[in-house]
């Protein structure tokens, strides 16, 4: 078969299993803040799941539900991270999305916020004024409004957000979302979805109940 073909079919894999890639060839940069650490859930034998998502990501959105139904299913076994990776250079309004759900996260709202963008996606992804609608959100969980528009354009939030890139570039992995880690140990997202491409909570169930075996053995 020609070489053609073989690339054709990668391609059609890819846009398949519907992960959303961008080459990263540049140096962690050293920026001040520290990730930030939105946790879910407890691990007696310390299992931890980190995301690293970008809110206008239509295949975050995806995974997004299997995702929030995995966290409550094994809340009492298994810790779930988010951190952001919103990828700017394909969706202009990610790194907004990232600084209202920070922002929230300051009134003791982050889930609830980031909950509110992945269900609302379609509503704020081309909205050439985001704020406005994310001032919306803000007011239906019941934050102080002129804090959130505080917190939305500080420094604080904007270190924050610049952390997590930063500590996803440290892994030299490709900035692609969403990647997730398990116990530090990156996943490969097809062990995440069922014969159709999509992500299921059986197929998270295989590799958390896996890990978690391997745990109490240790």
């Amino acid at each position: 078969m020609s070489k053609q073909f073989w690339i054709a079919l990668a391609v059609i894999a890819a846009i398949l299993i519907g992960i959303v890639v961008v080459t990263n060839h540049s140096k962690p940069t050293t920026v001040s803040g520290k990730p930030t650490s939105h946790l879910e859930g407890t691990s007696p034998e310390g299992v931890t799941l980190v995301e690293y998502g970008d809110y206008e990501c239509p295949v975050c959105e995806t995974f997004y539900a299997p995702v929030k139904q995995v966290a409550a299913k094994y809340s009492d076994k298994a810790v779930f991270q988010f951190r952001n990776l919103p990828l700017t250079s394909i969706h202009p309004n990610a790194f907004a999305a990232a600084r209202a759900a920070e922002a929230a996260g300051l009134q003791g709202k982050y889930w609830e916020m980031h909950d509110i963008l992945y269900e609302n996606q379609n509503s704020w992804v081309s909205a050439s004024q985001p704020l406005s609608v994310f001032d919306t959100y803000a007011k239906s969980l019941g934050l102080n409004q002129t804090q959130f528009d505080r917190d939305y354009a500080s420094e604080a939030v904007n270190n924050a957000i610049n952390a997590d890139l930063s500590a996803f570039d440290a892994t030299g992995d490709e900035k692609a979302t969403p990647t997730f880690y398990l116990d530090g140990k990156k996943l490969d997202n097809t062990q995440l979805i069922n014969s159709n491409n999509q992500p299921t909570v059986d197929a998270f169930s295989k590799v958390l109940d896996a890990e978690l075996a391997k745990k109490a053995k240790a």
